[in-house]
Formats: C-alpha cells, sequence, structure tokens
C-alpha cells in the first residue's frame, strides 16, 4: 500500500527512516539468481578500485541525481497526497495516500500503526473539505468516493458494533499485540540503535574518549562453523508482561436471553496485580461483570469499568497493565516499519534456540492449539477458493490500476489457499482428516478439506533404485528367486493404476539390462499403456504439473481457467493440494470432458471452442498445433498434451488440468523412466530468442542457403551463438523484442518422443522430432558450456544448494544435468564441492524421507537423529538382525504389504495398518547404518544425476553446509548448538526440535513490475541514473500495492534502488534502502540466506562510505557468519568479504589487521581459483595498495607486478584494467626510487657529520 504515516514513523536515524519515495523493485527469479551473487561480488569487493572509482565519480552524478529527486519521488510514489484521521481515541493521525488506495489498505495500514494496532471493529467516515460525510465500504477505492487531490479530506474512525465474528478476532488481536513475539526485530536495526547510543555517549560534554574499533571475528567463524551455530539466532527480546491471562470463560457461550440484550462472550482476566475480573463483551463495549462465583451475574461491577476496546478496558482496571501496554506500544513505534508487517508466506528456519527456552503455561495458546481447524474458517462458511480464485481472474484488467487491483486479489487469495492448504496437508498425514473413499484401497484414497481436495505422491526415484538394488542383491543370491520377485512387481505395476507405485515404465527401466528377454517382453507391455493412471502420482510429475498450471496462469487466456495448486512436503509424504473443480464431486461428470484424454490416448475428445482457447495459450507458450489419433485412428488436433484434461465445471468455465508436460521431452533424456524429463521453459524461451536472432541476422546479410540446408544451418547457428552471444539467451529478454515474428514462428509439439500416435506425413513428425532434438542439443552444446564458463569467472556465484539451483533453472537447466555441471567445474574446488554436496543432499533427502514414511509419530525424533548420525558420524544398525541393505529390506516389506493393499507402497504401510505390521515397521529406522546410507547415497547419485561420488566422498562433504541444506529440503529444525561432528554420533534425539513442511506454490508474480525491473537493470548498466531510479521506483509501488513490503521482488527493488543511490553518492538514502532490504530478506528468505548475507555486506559498504567504520565492521562480522554456514569458509565471496574488511581496517589505519585479512583472501582465491585467477590478481593490487599506506614501496612494487602479469594474460596489454595495474607499477616504482634516493642523501649527509 502507497499509504504512510508520518507520526508512526521510523525514529532511528537516516538508514531506518520511512521514506516518501519507497522505491525499488526487483528482478524475477531467474536474472536475481545471476545478478544477486555477482553483482554483490563486484560492486562489494572486485578490488579496491571500486569504491575508489565511486568516490572521484560522485559528485557529478550526485548533482544530476539531487536535481531531478523531486521529478523521481513523484514518478516513482504514484502521487501521494495527507488525509488526517481522527482515531478512536480522539488522536490526530496523518496518512500518505494514493487515489488508488483501497479502504481495505487503510484499515491494513491502521492495523500496523502502532497508534490504532489494538482497534479491529470500527468504519471510516470521510470528510471532505464541501463538508460532505461519506461512509467506505471496504471494497472502495477513495477515488470512487472522493477526489483527495484537492486536499481538505479527512478520515475520521467510528466505533462499530461486534458480532461473534469480530469479537474473537478482536481478542486474539489484542492478545497478539501483547507478545512482541510478531515484532520481528533485525539485528542491523539493533546494531545501528547501539552505534548511535555509544556516539551520543560519546559526543556528550566531559567524555572525550574516542570510541575503540573493535577487531571483529571474521576470520573466527571460518576456523569453527560449527561453533558459529550458536551466534545466527538472536535471543529473543525481553518479553514484556501486561497481564497474566486472559481466556475465554467457562460462562461461554452467553444464555440465549443475556444474547437478546448484546452479550456475546465471557473473558476470565487475572492482572498483574493478581486480581481476577469477568469481562462481558457486548456488541457494542467490553465491562467488567458482577461475576465472582460459578453463577453468571452480568450486572456492571460497582467500579463500572467499561471501554470499545478490550485493551482500553484493561488499562482502566490495572495501573500494571497500562504502563506495560505503554511500553509495548512505544516499541512497535521505535521499530522500523517493515519489522512490524506480517509475511504471508514465512520460510522455515533449520536452526532452533538453544538452550531450549521453557515452556510455559499460557492459557491463550493452549486455547488457539484445541481449536486448531487446518485452515477452515472457524465461523461461518469455508471459502469456496476456486470461485475466489477465478472471480479474481475475471476482473477487468485493461488500465494500470486495474491491473494493480486484479493482481493483489489474485496474490492475497492465492496466498491464503496456500496457508489453508498447508494447515489441511498436515491434517491429513496425521491422520485428523478422513478419506471421502475410506472403502477403497488406501492407494485410491483422496481428502477434501476446506474446499481443497488432496492426494498423495510417491517418489518414484526411490522405488526404481529400490527395485534395482532388491533385484540385483537378488540375482547374486538365487536367480530364479530374483525372477519370481521381479514378476510379481511387474505384475503390481500393472495392477496398481493411479497408486503411488512406479508404472509400468519405472518398472522396465528397473529391470533391464537385469533380467532375460522373457521378462523384458513382459514388462515392456506395461511400460506405455498405464501411463497417465500411474505416473501423475509421482514426484516428478507433480512438480510438472504445478509448473505447467504455472505457464498457463503466465499465460492469461481469457476464457481458459486452471485450479488452484501447491504441493506440500511433510513427515516424508508429499501431499499435493488442489482447489475442488465445480461439480467434481457431485455425480458422475464423464460428460463434462471436452479436451484430452483421461485413458492415455486410447478415446481422446475434441471441442472447437476448447481448442481455440487452448490454442491461443499455446502461442504463449511455443506449442504447435498438431494432430494425433487415438486407439480407433481418429485424428485430433491439440495444442497441448496428449494426457491433458480439458473439462467443463458446473460454473460452465472451462478448466484445464494435467498440466504434467506443457514443454517437450528432453530428447537426451528417452530412455526407460524418463517420460517427465522435460526441458524447462526458461530455456525454450532462450532457444527460441536464439534462433530468432540468428534468423534475423541471416535474413539481415541475404544469406539465402540458411534455409537449404536446415542441418548444416543448425551446425552454423550453434556455432555463431556460442561465439558471439551466448549470454543474451537466457538473460537478456529485452535485448530480442525486435524479432517477435520469427520468435513466434518456433513452435514444439510436446507429444513428440512419447508413446502417442502421431498423424501428418512423416516428414512433418520428424521435423517436429528434429526441432525438440535442436532444443535439446542447445541445452548440451551451449547452455551448458555458457553456464560453467560462468561459473569459472565468477559471473554466476552461488553461494549454497538453493541458490545453485535457481541458477541452473534461470538458465533453463534441468537439476537432472548436475552432474555435467559438477564434472565441467572439476578444476575449481568450491564449485566441485556444492554441486557434490547439493547431488549428495538430494540423493540423502531420498533416503530420509522414506525413513520418515515408514515411522510412527513418536519415532520422529530418534529416527531422524539416528539417521543424522549415521550421514555425519560413524553409527552402526541397532537392530537384531541387520538386513545387508536397507533399500532392500524395504522393498521386500513394501511386496509384502503390497499383496494386502496394493498400491502406495510410500504411504508406510504400518502406519495405517496396525497389528503385527505396525509393530514390525515401529523401529525400522534401527537398521539404517552409516555404510548403507552411504551405499544408498552413491547409489542414488549414480541413478538419479549419472554422477560417481568419489570414495572419500563422506569426508569430503562440508557437514555444516549439507546439514542445512538437508534440513531446510526435509523441513527439519534442529538446535543451535555447537556440535561435535567427527564424533560418531553427534546428534542426541533432544537435539530434534521440529519437523515443518515444505511448500511449493504457484502464488502468482505481478508481470508488469517485473518488466519495469527488466528495463530499469538496463539502465542502471548504462549509467543512466536517473531513468533507473524512476523505474525502479515505479516497480517498487506497484509491488507494494500488489504483494506487500513483504516479498522477494519488492527486496530485489530495494536493492536495485540502493545501488542507485550508492553510485549518485547518496549514502544515507542508499542505506535506507539497503535496510529495507535486509529486513525483507530476513522475513521471507531466512536469516542465514545468502542474499541475506550480501545485504550485511552492502549495509556494511554504505555505512563505511558515511564514515561509520565500527558499524560497517559489525555488519562484515554478520555477514561472514551467515556466509559461513551457507557456503562454508572455501568460497570466492568469503575471500572478495575479506577484502573489503580490510579496505575497512586499512581506512582507520589498523594495517597489520588489514594485511591479515588480505593475505588470508589470497591464500583463498589461489586455492580455490588458481594463481592466474583475476580474482587473484584483485588481490594482489590490494595487497599492493596495503603496503603502500604502510610505505613498503618495493613491497608494492613486487606484488601490482604480479597483478599486472596476471592481467596481462587474462586480458591483453590494451584492456583498461591492463593499463590502471601498469600506472600503478610506475608510481609504485617512482615512490619507492624517491625512497631509496632520500635514504641515499640520509646517509650521506650522515657521513659527512661523522667526517667533520
Amino acid at each position: 500500500m502507497a499509504g504512510k504515516s508520518n507520526k508512526g514513523r521510523n525514529r532511528r536515524g537516516a538508514h531506518a527512516t520511512a521514506h516518501s519515495s519507497e522505491s525499488v523493485v526487483s528482478p524475477d527469479a531467474p536474472v536475481k539468481d545471476n545478478s544477486s551473487a555477482s553483482e554483490s561480488t563486484k560492486a562489494d569487493s572486485n578490488g579496491v578500485s571500486t569504491l575508489d572509482e565511486s568516490t572521484n565519480v560522485t559528485p557529478e552524478v550526485k548533482e544530476s541525481e539531487t536535481a531531478n529527486s523531486a521529478s523521481q519521488q513523484k514518478q516513482g510514489d504514484l502521487h501521494l497526497y495527507p488525509v488526517s484521521v481522527k482515531t478512536q481515541s480522539g488522536e490526530k493521525l496523518e496518512l500518505q495516500l494514493n487515489p488508488g488506495d483501497s479502504v481495505m489498505d487503510i484499515r491494513q495500514f491502521l492495523l500496523d500503526a502502532p497508534e490504532t494496532c489494538y482497534f479491529t471493529c470500527y468504519d471510516l467516515l470521510l470528510h471532505t473539505k464541501d463538508g460532505s460525510t461519506q461512509h467506505l465500504e471496504d471494497y472502495n477505492e477513495i477515488s470512487e468516493v472522493a477526489d483527495i487531490t484537492t486536499g481538505g479530506c479527512s478520515l475520521e474512525m467510528v466505533p462499530a458494533l461486534y458480532d461473534d465474528r469480530s469479537i474473537r478476532a478482536h481478542v486474539h488481536r489484542t492478545r497478539e499485540l501483547l507478545s512482541l513475539s510478531t515484532l520481528h526485530s533485525s539485528l542491523s536495526t539493533s546494531l545501528a540503535l547501539q552505534y548511535e547510543t555509544a556516539q551520543n555517549k560519546a559526543s556528550s560534554p566531559g567524555d572525550t574518549a574516542k570510541t575503540e574499533v573493535p577487531e571483529l571475528d571474521g576470520l573466527g567463524f571460518m576456523e569453527d562453523v560449527a561453533g558459529s551455530l550458536s551466534n545466527l539466532l538472536l535471543s529473543s527480546s525481553k518479553e514484556i508482561k501486561c497481564v497474566e491471562s486472559i481466556v475465554f470463560s467457562s460462562f461461554n457461550p452467553a444464555p440465549s436471553y443475556r444474547r437478546l440484550v448484546g452479550d456475546l462472550i465471557y473473558l476470565d482476566v487475572v492482572t498483574l496485580e493478581g486480581n481476577k475480573f469477568c469481562i462481558t463483551g457486548t456488541t457494542k463495549t467490553f465491562y467488567v461483570n458482577s461475576s465472582t462465583g460459578n453463577t453468571l451475574d452480568p450486572r456492571p461491577s460497582k467500579t463500572n469499568f467499561e471501554a470499545t476496546t478490550l485493551a482500553g478496558l484493561l488499562q482502566k482496571i490495572s495501573p500494571k497493565f497500562k504502563k506495560a501496554f505503554r511500553e509495548i506500544l512505544e516499541w512497535r513505534a521505535s521499530a522500523h516499519p517493515f519489522e512490524n508487517v506480517q509475511s504471508l508466506l514465512p520460510p522455515n528456519s533449520w536452526l532452533g534456540l538453544y538452550p531450549v527456552p521453557d515452556h510455559k503455561r499460557d492459557a491463550a495458546r493452549a486455547e488457539d492449539a484445541l481449536t486448531l481447524s487446518y485452515g477452515s474458517e472457524l465461523i461461518g462458511m469455508q471459502r469456496d477458493w476456486n470461485e475466489e480464485l477465478q472471480s479474481c481472474r475475471e476482473f477487468p484488467h485493461s488500465t494500470p490500476q486495474e491491473r494493480i487491483l486484479r493482481d493483489r486479489a489474485l496474490y492475497k487469495v492465492t496466498s491464503d489457499f496456500v496457508d489453508a492448504a498447508i494447515s489441511g496437508a498436515i491434517g491429513v498425514i496425521g491422520r485428523c482428516i478422513p478419506p471421502i473413499n475410506p472403502t477403497d484401497p488406501e492407494c485410491f484414497h483422496m481428502y477434501v478439506h476446506n474446499n481443497i481436495f488432496f492426494s498423495f505422491a510417491v517418489d518414484a526415484d526411490l522405488e526404481q533404485l529400490s527395485k534395482k538394488r532388491a533385484s540385483n542383491a537378488n540375482l547374486k543370491v538365487e536367480s530364479s528367486s530374483s525372477l519370481n520377485s521381479s514378476s510379481d512387481k511387474a505384475s503390481s505395476c500393472l495392477l496398481h493404476g493411479e497408486s503411488g507405485t512406479p508404472n509400468g515404465e519405472k518398472c522396465e527401466g528397473s529391470t533391464t539390462g537385469e533380467h532375460d528377454s522373457s521378462m523384458e517382453v513382459a514388462s515392456d507391455v506395461s511400460a506405455e499403456t498405464q501411463l497417465t493412471e500411474s505416473e501423475q502420482a509421482t514426484y516428478a510429475s507433480a512438480n510438472n504439473d504445478l509448473k505447467g498450471t504455472k505457464a498457463y496462469q503466465e499465460a492469461d487466456v481469457s476464457g481458459l481457467y486452471n485450479l488452484a495448486m501447491a504441493i506440500i512436503d511433510y513427515r516424508g509424504h508429499r501431499v499435493v493440494a488442489q482447489s475442488v473443480l465445480p461439480g467434481i464431486l457431485q455425480g458422475d461428470k464423464s460428460d463434462s470432458l471436452l479436451y484430452g484424454s483421461v485413458d492415455n490416448g486410447k478415446k481422446i475428445c475434441w471441442n472447437e471452442d476448447f481448442h481455440s482457447k487452448v490454442l491461443e495459450a499455446a502461442k504463449h507458450l511455443h506449442l504447435k498445433e498438431h494432430t494425433v489419433l487415438d486407439g480407433s485412428g481418429n485424428a485430433f488436433k491439440l495444442a497441448a498434451p496428449v494426457e491433458c484434461k480439458g473439462i467443463v465445471g458446473s460454473d460452465d468455465r472451462h478448466y484445464l488440468l494435467d498440466l504434467m508436460r506443457v514443454t517437450p521431452r528432453d530428447a537426451n533424456f528417452t530412455g526407460p523412466g524418463s517420460r517427465f524429463c522435460i526441458l524447462r521453459p526458461e530455456l525454450i524461451t532462450a532457444f527460441c530468442q536464439a534462433q530468432a536472432a540468428e534468423r534475423s541476422k541471416y535474413k539481415s546479410e541475404g544469406d539465402a542457403q540458411a534455409t537449404t540446408d536446415s542441418s548444416e544451418a543448425s551446425d552454423v547457428a550453434k556455432q555463431d551463438i556460442t561465439k558471439d552471444g551466448k549470454d543474451e539467451n537466457v538473460k537478456d529478454c529485452a535485448s530480442l523484442l525486435a524479432q517477435t515474428e520469427s520468435y513466434d514462428e518456433i513452435l514444439f509439439n510436446p507429444n513428440v518422443f512419447t508413446e502417442f500416435k502421431l498423424a501428418g506425413s512423416q516428414e512433418e513428425i520428424a521435423a517436429d522430432e528434429e526441432n525438440v532434438r535442436k532444443g535439446s542439443s542447445y541445452l548440451t552444446d551451449v547452455v551448458l558450456p555458457k553456464f560453467v564458463q560462468d561459473l569459472c569467472t565468477l559471473e554466476v556465484s552461488p553461494m549454497d544448494g538453493q541458490t545453485l539451483t535457481e541458477a541452473l533453472h534461470a538458465h533453463g537447466i534441468n537439476v537432472r544435468y548436475i552432474g555435467k555441471v559438477a564434472d565441467g567445474t572439476k578444476h575449481l574446488p568450491h564449485l566441485w564441492d556444492l554441486c557434490s554436496n547439493e547431488i549428495v543432499v538430494r540423493s540423502a533427502k531420498h533416503i530420509l524421507k522414506d525413513v520418515l514414511r515408514n515411522t510412527e509419530d513418536h519415532d520422529f525424533g530418534p529416527a531422524v537423529s539416528h539417521f543424522f548420525n549415521c550421514f555425519f558420524g560413524s553409527c552402526q544398525a541397532v537392530g537384531a538382525k541387520v538386513a545387508a541393505n536397507t533399500i532392500q529390506s524395504r522393498t521386500h516389506r513394501k511386496d509384502q504389504g503390497g499383496h494386502q493393499s496394493p498400491g502406495k507402497p510410500s504411504r508406510g504401510q504400518g502406519r495405517w495398518k496396525g497389528g503385527a505390521s505396525a509393530r514390525k515397521n515401529q523401529s525400522s529406522f534401527m537398521n539404517v547404518s552409516s555404510e548403507t546410507v552411504w551405499s544408498d547415497v552413491q547409489e542414488f547419485a549414480k541413478l538419479k544425476y549419472q554422477f560417481e561420488l568419489p570414495e572419500d566422498a563422506r569426508s569430503r562433504v562440508k557437514k555444516i553446509s549439507v546439514i542445512r541444506n538437508l534440513c531446510q529440503k526435509v523441513g527439519i529444525n534442529v538446535a543451535a548448538r555447537k556440535y561435535d561432528l567427527n564424533s560418531s554420533a553427534p546428534f542426541q534425539t533432544s537435539d530434534i526440535l521440529n519437523l515443518q513442511p515444505v511448500v511449493k506454490n504457484s502464488v502468482p508474480i505481478c508481470s508488469e513490475a517485473k518488466d519495469l525491473v527488466e528495463t530499469g537493470k538496463i539502465q542502471l548498466a548504462e549509467g543512466m541514473l536517473s531513468e533507473a531510479y524512476t523505474l525502479f521506483s515505479e516497480a517498487f509501488a506497484i509491488l507494494q500495492q500488489v504483494t506487500g513490503p513483504m516479498h522477494r521482488e519488492v527486496a530485489n527493488c530495494c536493492r536495485y534502488l540502493a545501488m542507485v543511490l550508492y553510485h549518485a553518492g547518496d549514502m544515507a538514502g542508499a542505506i535506507m534502502q539497503q535496510h529495507k532490504e535486509l529486513i525483507i530478506n530476513e522475513r521471507c528468505l531466512g536469516l542465514d540466506h545468502p542474499d541475506t548475507a550480501h545485504s550485511y555486506g552492502n549495509m556494511a559498504l554504505f555505512y563505511h562510505g558515511l564514515n561509520q567504520t565500527e558499524l560497517a565492521l559489525r555488519h562484515m562480522s554478520r555477514a561472514l557468519l551467515l556466509l559461513s554456514l551457507s557456503s562454508g569458509p572455501d568460497h570466492p565471496d568469503v575471500a572478495a568479504t575479506f577484502i573489503n574488511v580490510a579496505m575497512m581496517y586499512q581506512d582507520i589505519g589498523k594495517m597489520n589487521t588489514a594485511l591479515r585479512y588480505l593475505q588470508e583472501a589470497l591464500k583463498k582465491n589461489e586455492r580455490l581459483l588458481g594463481e592466474e585467477h583475476i580474482q587473484t590478481a584483485v588481490c594482489y593490487h590490494a595487497l599492493a595498495i596495503a603496503f603502500n599506506c604502510m610505505g613498503a614501496f618495493k613491497l608494492s612494487h613486487q606484488h601490482e607486478k604480479k597483478t599486472y602479469d596476471i592481467l596481462v594474460k587474462q586480458l591483453g596489454e590494451e584492456d583498461s584494467r591492463t593499463r590502471d595495474s601498469q600506472n600503478w607499477m610506475k608510481t609504485f616504482k617512482m615512490r619507492e626510487l624517491q625512497v631509496n634516493s632520500w635514504c641515499l642523501r640520509v646517509v650521506e649527509s650522515w657521513m659527512i657529520f661523522i667526517c667533520s
């Protein structure tokens, strides 16, 4: 929302003030991955010259910035106008509003403002300057009621009547306010406050002592990473206690005769003074009644205390409450505004406080827990998620303001859906929600709760490995028994249908090459016949379905609808949540299928109206209209995968479901088990742009031979693209807008390389297949090598598994290629470690989740701690009879269970069946040992990622980084204590604090803001600061209205705004924007996310620019701590941060400390990147500057000579950086000669003096 309060503004200084031009927008995920690491490495640390250059250029740029600042603010803030608000307590408050703001926006701001945060039930009246008064409805826009641009408008909060729902919400809000748990204070804010306090003390009269800048423990973090875990989490601020307890009274519900006079609720309150009160909540007020014993006395007490709010009443009856409540409001008022805002989808934390805080009595918390509703509404009807979502999509969106309103509604509804889906999935997995088809086999169970449909998906990759390992082991023991067991598995795959078991294709994959030809034939029969039913329940198909849903949502074709969708991983299970298709639960709706197939292509439905809408979407998705044959040989024209389902709902809307293949299959993976190995949409976009650029190039050159030989043309195109402009293929979308026509001509047939029968000529089918092969070859021949090159040059610099995955996806590379990336980076230790550790974690994740699926609720803590001890320590299996291989034993167990209940083996039969089966599975995790875990990890890595882990992989992994990565992927929360990871059992059961759901969602992005950011980045790269600032500000203002401030895209905007202001020389403005980014990153990405670390590093640079070096160093200390957790000590970004730290110490004269950091940075870069890498040259240059400051000009010249030699080899003699280095060498040499001549003169004068 654009509105801001002048009164509730942050009072901490320039860095945290609520700025009226909160500006900056963020790039989309792909660009961000590339820029976040690379830009921070360059802007933060690529050489001492960076800061020197910026300070030299600043004055000229700053003048132009200042001159244009007024216009920038106007354009970026969408014109804010002051409107005063008269609160219920009679105070005056001023808001800065935009005419497009809705009344809901104003209510949200008043809920966040300290002065009005405890008012929840009120009406808003708008008084205009002509004396008229308008009552504002919640969904009104200000502009619909009055014109605030002319001034003279004011708002008034008028108490409204409570009802059952609103009074309970009011009590809940009051309880929430009385706890500071909703206030998320950042360490940066605390550091700034401490620094400001220290400065005030130092500047006070009589205190002239200069504060000594402490030496930070940056090197210590790198030497003892495990010991730094406890430093990550901030100790919770001192809780301000206002009241002993506020609980719903056992007098509830109000008797009927009292409801007739307005009683709604009764509360029992115990104040800090020890007094007990029974409070009545009516439709108008709260008051203390006269009840004392077990009988209700509704009469007001003799003191006759009453107020329109609960907090207001408590202030009257308890002086201690009044004092403590004032402290809470002051605390909230002093916080940064973003620290008071709630995050809709906060990230999981993998670390918990240690020692574990005492669990104290809290009646309110107990009430909330006991009324758990798994995401559904407590009062009133449940939400119809599908109707809400589709209605929002039908909002008009022809004007910018209409698009903002539509995007905001879609974002809010989708976020609420995801939140409810998480709660519902927890209830489903915890067996608190019964299935809607309990008489069916367990594998077919489906669940509907809160108008959300839930189903389970299975880990087909693990099942494939299980069967392979089992068949291998059995073949060695007895070939005949192996054949029988495999035959059972093949028939099981044929029978299970939609269950979670691997489909026929997977069975074929597990038996190929292991059995005789008769088995292969039997398996092949099932390989391509039951794909739709069986594969839809796998992890890969669920992921692809979510991506396909996002793609069609972004295509945004009028009249074509998709369901809301989320994927929740919890306690080893994967649950797919979708909004309920209208009419699907009301009887047989088989005739509602208008498009696609439900039986794997045997019968295909087609509808002209539906096809026209799908065809329009296909143009956005680069999908080709093509002809397929059904089982009877009938031809149908489709523009989507055959297995998609176009259904008309009971609301007469056209829904497209099961979008598992909206991009073509990867031609590099066409073997068994690879049905859902598809190309990423980013790659398709990049390939189409590259081809369009090539065609445009040939057209302009008049090269007629480009079309005569398609194979030769493609080879030439590949070579030219590889040499000329691979960067533009993936990153620079805006650079190819002029080639839209040829760009749109490149279309892919999604059904090639599948079992579906394609109609048309053989030439057309061959051309479609060749097109897909070209795209796949483009991935392996162009994109992958370019990505590896970018990694080696630090153009892309991922810090951990998450940022590596995002960087891969941004370049259009599937994670299954990570093994090839690792092979291409063997010469760079930090990259090879990063890739191999990610492969290890992803492999271990599947095994750990399988352990959790087969673990009873009371064994989760022991199971996880035992697995961690096996994985990170050296732990043996505890069971009396240890299976030779855990995956083999799991397979046997599941096969036996499958005869009783055919279907989903991954659900864990014992968890649901009870009896002997439950006792058998109860402690199955105890059969796991270090040897079996690592053997399974190595097998899985080889099967899934085609990567051979080295024999010493177990000892080479970065244990803290791997623990962090694995906990984040599985949702585990461990105690933040120092672990002895060299011991055989470093973890205890008490160290496992929680298991949390891990969520993938389809929350939409704001495309308009994204486009503004992309354009702004181009302007920033060209040095057009004023234009870039305006674009980022506009994007920020849009995102503020669509998503609110707590969103990753908003953080990126703030980062770019900070960069613009930094280059313009406005350090205070840069700090303000950077502080916003830091708070958002901590709240939305996590305390130890690499982007959060870079935020702290940038804050340090900006503070250093203001000569606040002590504060800068404290931020650098935090940045180093976060880097040590995410990447470990061996990463070029750590070395770059060391250089920045050294520069700061150098500027305050601590040369010895600066030299220590520079020498450590040099060691790291030489070890990680090589002695001739440009970053190594940066270290030598920084050392040369440091020695120059110390007067050691000879050493300066020596180090600069090494810099020069590296730059000549890497960049050539004509590069500007090489010439700069040459000039530095001349300077140092000249100073060395001057010192030598001065020394000679001194010696000569002494000799003359002695002789005389």
